[in-house]
């Protein structure tokens, strides 16, 4: 009897596994036809996004083939391939050095920084534009405001230098004509973080205020209405609707940031400051260490060293702050 059973049972158990290959392959089959029913639908759209799709593929995926400098000490007769494998040397030697902390410390706080000013701000902007009736008062306070955003780094870094030039600055002459004495804002490291905050606030205030400004146009005016008939007053009406109905915009804005929490704006960095070693310790940044790495020292293994390090710390930062908020508010997640 139990060699009868133990043989129903193996039968039972390769029908099952059968079934579950079967309905696997029909699943792949319908996901298969499901695809090529969506591409016969909308080919329009997909031939419009395939631009998108190999600028993607050929700046973004093909270029990580160079991760291998990384591990390699790479040497010009050589080449890429031919080069030695050094395993993991360039890293040890990027925290064994210091740099890593101090760049990723500057580069991390700078982007915190930067967020938590520029949200603030930005949604402050963006609900008083909201309530303003005069359309071309709006129209050209939101003008003025976005102005900046298309000067070139490069040209703000010569207004910065003709403003702050210790000799021949605006600001030191004014200084100086009414009997104060001239600071060296150009080569005084703990000034400049308040700089770089201030200008990098002043070029993206009216840019990222337009992504808020389209979230408030998009509330339901009956909610205003029906507040306003209540007896709401204006704050009552913006810290009781706009400033929520905007927070699931505000924290995708943030997820997105996180992302690029460890990739600084390289142009900011190196045309303000102009590159000097005196302020180093305050205004390096992960991008510029690797910008100099590479073009001061030829050292391509420790810059791609410390790329593999910024792409991996960033990876792993957006991650667990977007897991985090799917446990608490999944609505708000990324994925």
């Amino acid at each position: 009897m139990n060699a009868h059973i133990q043989k129903d049972i193996f039968k039972e158990k390769q029908i099952n596994g059968m079934n579950m290959s079967e309905t696997k392959g029909v699943k792949t089959k319908l996901d298969l036809r499901a695809v090529a029913s969506e591409f016969r639908k909308n080919w329009i759209l997909t031939i419009m996004l395939l631009p998108a799709i190999a600028y993607v593929i050929t700046f973004a995926y093909l270029p990580m083939g160079g991760i291998i400098l990384a591990f390699k000490n790479f040497n010009y007769a050589q080449g890429i391939f031919g080069s030695p494998w050094i395993g993991l040397s360039n890293f040890l030697f990027l925290f064994q050095s210091g740099q890593a902390a101090r760049v990723t410390f500057n580069t991390i706080a700078y982007n915190v920084a930067f967020m938590a000013v520029n949200i603030i701000l930005q949604v402050a902007i963006s609900v008083i534009i909201a309530e303003i009736h005069g359309k071309y008062f709006k129209k050209t306070m939101q003008t003025f405001l976005l102005l900046p955003f298309f000067i070139s780094w490069v040209v703000v870094g010569a207004v910065v230098y003709n403003l702050f030039n210790y000799n021949t600055g605006f600001v030191n002459t004014i200084l100086a004509s009414v009997g104060f004495q001239k600071v060296d804002f150009m080569n005084t490291p703990s000034i400049w973080p308040f700089l770089i905050v201030i200008f990098n606030t002043w070029k993206n205030l009216g840019y990222g205020s337009v992504v808020y400004l389209a979230a408030i146009s998009g509330i339901d005016q009956e909610m205003y209405e029906a507040a306003e008939i209540d007896g709401a007053n204006v704050f009552q009406r913006i810290f009781k609707i706009t400033i929520p109905q905007v927070k699931p915009t505000v924290i995708v804005l943030v997820l997105l940031g996180l992302g690029r929490i460890v990739n600084g704006d390289f142009g900011m960095f190196y045309n303000l400051t102009g590159n000097s070693a005196l302020l180093y310790n305050a205004t390096d940044i992960v991008d510029t260490f690797v910008f100099r790495s590479l073009m001061q020292n030829h050292d391509f293994g420790m810059s791609a060293a410390a790329g593999v390090y910024q792409s991996v710390l960033g990876f792993v930062i957006i991650m667990t702050v977007n897991g985090i908020i799917r446990k608490v508010q999944p609505d708000y997640a990324l994925f």
